[in-house]
């Protein structure tokens, strides 16, 4: 931790991000991971909008914004011009290339470019930010959404509790690529997040890491509880710490624990409680929808270890 304290800061400060994002901590523990140039794409969104505000920028290093659906494919471009630079003699510096984007450009807008990218095999990492709706634009669901949370297009209400379906499970899809290295993280445990992003780095082809990325506003829990929140999401086993490295799978860090009996698995009663986007599931009326968010959970947790077992 001391000696990542004294690395440069390449997201500095001055972005207009909501108090409480999870986004900046994110960035700068995965930033941290390489001692290498970087170059970063970043898809429109949240951090987009918020690290460039015109005439201003948060970035200290090469940086390109490009559409909503496009980061991967950007990325890519950059990453074989420069391969062909090194190609010809042009390039001897080593550098590495990170996209980052939201659950709204990751899971539908820009899914097409990723796969796209990924089944290339460009050597670059794709970095989501996991915080389950359409944020910048008003909290609108995705793809991402959990069953049952309120959401601006899917509220809850007489009829409704919320998102009538379950998330896409985006980290098996991304897997099922065949890509050398994919992963889940969380930004309350800095450790496993820098590692992960350390491989993604290195492991010398496409790289995913979901990470999960509590918001305060489209969440409505309190600002200063992120960190928790994070934490708690990887308690509840509803976002396990995993990764898939070459066709292998590990449990990481407190979902490990959980895994081995170290530590106690909470239920999603406790999620519920900490955000108000929920509270609808803890009244008599949807408590049906609450088991059964439960209930899968757990199955795909016990799925999950049965493919750490191999």
């Amino acid at each position: 931790m001391k000696e990542l304290s004294h690395k440069p800061a390449r997201l500095t400060e001055g972005h207009r991000l909501c108090a409480g994002c999870a986004e900046p901590i994110i960035v700068r523990q995965v930033l941290m991971a390489t001692d290498k140039p970087v170059v970063v794409a970043n898809a429109t969104g949240c951090f987009e909008v918020s690290t460039s505000v015109y005439p201003f920028t948060a970035w200290d290093v090469p940086w390109i914004h490009s559409a909503f659906e496009n980061a991967a494919a950007t990325i890519s471009g950059v990453e074989s011009a420069y391969r062909a630079l090194q190609r010809k003699g042009k390039m001897k510096q080593e550098v590495r290339f990170i996209a980052f984007g939201g659950d709204g450009g990751t899971y539908d807008i820009g899914f097409q470019a990723l796969s796209g990218a990924i089944e290339r095999g460009h050597n670059f990492m794709y970095v989501c930010f996991n915080n389950e709706a359409y944020m910048n634009t008003g909290i609108q669901r995705s793809s991402a959404t959990m069953r049952g949370a309120s959401t601006t297009t899917c509220p809850t209400g007489l009829c409704s509790p919320g998102k009538k379906e379950y998330p896409k499970d985006m980290t098996k899809i991304i897997i099922a690529h065949d890509i050398p290295y994919a992963a889940q993280a969380s930004p309350h445990n800095w450790k496993d997040l820098v590692d992960k992003a350390a491989k993604g780095f290195e492991i010398g082809g496409p790289a995913f890491l979901n990470v999960i990325s509590p918001c305060p506003r489209g969440w409505r829990h309190e600002s200063a509880q992120t960190v928790e929140i994070s934490k708690l999401a990887v308690e509840t086993c509803m976002w396990p710490l995993y990764e898939f490295e070459r066709g292998t799978w590990r449990l990481t860090g407190e979902s490990k624990r959980i895994a081995e009996g170290k530590k106690e698995k909470r239920p999603m009663t406790d999620w519920f409680k900490a955000q108000g986007r929920f509270r609808q599931l803890l009244t008599d009326k949807w408590a049906t929808v609450a088991q059964e968010v439960q209930a899968n959970v757990d199955k795909k947790w016990e799925s999950l270890q049965d493919s750490c077992k191999v």
